[in-house]
């Protein structure tokens, strides 16, 4: 069983799929916290329609299916409370495929980023937990738009533009040559600990034996789940934070002075 579903089912209590939706997205309601939270996931399912899918990449109709129910929560919530929405994240990345692209895989993932952000500007806490991998558009698409992302330390977690070997063939250079790049420029780093210092995530989590959660390791990712919530709320609906921390002033200094040369002209228009 995979990471994601593990997790999925240790938090939410149980295994869901959308009604006539794709199985490989779980989908649960729960309560966390003293009030009621919804999961999110993607899992591997060998039975999927879209065969580059079928490791739980993010695909055609998770992406669909997935930007139907968060926009059904942004309803539910129009005149409420706004349910925090958490996404349990361990995607390869994106399905590449000639039918994916045929029909429209960069219109089906936008809508769910556009459903994410929404979420997000209505005021619904948006949460993303990386107990795996999150490469390539499977971060910009599941967590790219969360007030918080939080991910275990663990050599099996990992964030980047795209994995060693095809980033090696990209800039000519050896996997070795880039694990020496990575230790002095941090951008280039493959290791969780080098993305947080970015300022990327709000917590990184030290969790026993994450293939085999006990009660314990449970209620430590609830409890932190909780917290990434409350502090989501006490802070704005953008993703300003993610520039506010130690390790993005430290690392980001050009990305900070280039935003703030490009809003000094936008406001002299």
């Amino acid at each position: 069983m995979s990471r994601g579903r593990t997790w999925f089912e240790a938090l939410a209590g149980g295994n869901s799929a959308q009604p006539n939706g794709p199985a490989s997205l779980l989908l649960a309601e729960a309560t966390l916290g003293g009030e009621k939270v919804s999961y999110l996931a993607l899992a591997p399912d060998p039975q999927a329609r879209f065969p580059r899918a079928r490791g739980g990449e993010v695909g055609v109709e998770e992406s669909w299916y997935g930007a139907r129910a968060i926009q059904q929560i942004i309803e539910a919530g129009r005149n409420g409370a706004k349910r925090p929405i958490l996404t349990i994240v361990d995607a390869t990345s994106q399905a590449y495929g000639l039918r994916e692209e045929l029909v429209g895989i960069h219109l089906a993932a936008a809508a769910l980023i556009a459903a994410y952000a929404e979420a997000r500007m209505a005021g619904h806490p948006v949460i993303a937990l990386i107990v795996g991998r999150a490469v390539s558009a499977s971060f910009l698409v599941l967590c790219g738009q969360a007030n918080r992302v939080l991910a275990f330390d663990d050599p099996q977690v990992l964030v980047h533009a795209m994995y060693k070997d095809a980033t090696a063939r990209i800039t000519r250079r050896t996997v070795e040559e880039l694990d020496a790049l990575g230790e002095s420029i941090v951008p280039m780093a493959y290791d969780i600990q080098s993305f947080n210092k970015l300022g990327g995530l709000h917590r990184l989590l030290h969790v026993a034996a994450p293939d085999a959660p006990n009660s314990e390791a449970v209620e430590q990712v609830k409890s932190a789940l909780i917290d990434a919530i409350a502090d989501a709320r006490r802070g704005p609906h953008d993703l300003s934070s993610r520039l506010a921390s130690q390790g993005a002033q430290q690392y980001r200094k050009a990305s900070l002075a280039v935003r703030a040369k490009m809003a000094e002209q936008w406001a002299a228009l």
